[in-house]
């Protein structure tokens, strides 16, 4: 737990932050924009135009960086999410992360994927700089095509001899073009995006167990993305709960291998059955339906 005390110092950023920057990006602020060392040991203060949320950057113990949200429910629901986990963590962007950096028993790693489609963003915009940052970044899906059907501990060696040198010359083009072009352009949030999170980025290359992206939890949790949309226009409360149930199933039948459509069809012929003798409905979920239609 952090406690304020009076033997630290505290520096105020004068200027408006916006709350989504990253864990390094606000340490570049420190860095560039205050002309202090954001690993000094002091807190640097970080509050948005309202007035009404704070951040805090503070580097503890000698190699932990303390990362304090004030008004984030997003933070406190990764927090409790997450609690007791030990291991990698696979994310884009999203600012709730951040406060993992470097916690023990944490591995953050970045999503190339999310990074991609930075650049692709900004094609139409400024489609040579773009095309140079998507040429890169395939370079690296290039490599994974090429060690995908080695062992974990191949494919770090490969990562670490074609990967990363890759990546560094990424991480020095855009430190020479980012000076060059608008901060608040496409190809511009696509270089501080990419650059804020390069060290959650390159931390795949040492782990073969890892993946590049994170597309597959993404495919996964794709259908639940859109039906969200379509809760807004349920009618009512009941509706939308009655809506997210059915979705829930046909996620369960997805996960268990039954096919939805099936298994709701025969389900719901027997649900009156079941009802009218006192059986347990529970039997007819779909991972206990796929084992009595598996043995019979």
């Amino acid at each position: 737990m952090f406690n304020l005390n009076d033997s630290l110092r505290y520096f105020l950023y004068s200027e408006p932050t916006d709350m989504r920057k990253s864990f390094h990006t606000l340490a570049g602020i420190v860095r560039n924009a205050m002309g202090q060392n954001p690993c000094d040991g002091s807190v640097y203060i970080f509050l948005n135009r309202p007035r009404n949320r704070i951040k805090l950057l503070h580097w503890e113990a000698g190699d932990v960086m303390f990362y304090y949200d004030g008004g984030s429910r997003a933070h406190s629901v990764a927090r409790s999410i997450l609690s007791g986990f030990q291991g990698t963590i696979q994310c884009d962007g999203y600012e709730a992360y951040d406060q993992f950096e470097n916690k023990v028993g944490f591995t953050v790693c970045g999503c190339w994927a999310h990074t991609r489609k930075k650049y692709t963003d900004a094609l139409d915009k400024d489609r040579e700089n773009a095309s140079k940052g998507i040429l890169a970044i395939a370079k690296l899906y290039a490599v994974e095509e090429d060690c995908k059907d080695m062992t974990p501990e191949e494919r770090a060696k490969v990562r670490q001899e074609k990967s990363y040198p890759v990546i560094k010359e990424l991480e020095k083009w855009i430190m020479e073009l980012y000076p060059k072009v608008l901060p608040k352009s496409r190809i511009g949030k696509a270089l501080a995006y990419t650059y804020s999170l390069l060290p959650r980025l390159s931390r795949y290359v040492n782990d073969g167990r890892t993946n590049i992206d994170n597309n597959l939890i993404e495919n996964d949790i794709r259908p639940f993305a859109i039906g969200r949309k379509n809760y807004l226009f349920c009618g009512n409360d009941a509706s939308a709960y009655r809506a997210a149930i059915a979705y829930s199933l046909i996620a369960t039948c997805k996960s268990a291998g039954v096919e939805p459509r099936t298994w709701m069809e025969d389900v719901l012929h027997k649900i009156p059955y079941y009802q009218r003798d006192n059986k347990d409905l529970g039997e007819l979920l779909p991972r206990h339906w796929r084992l009595a239609h598996t043995s019979s």
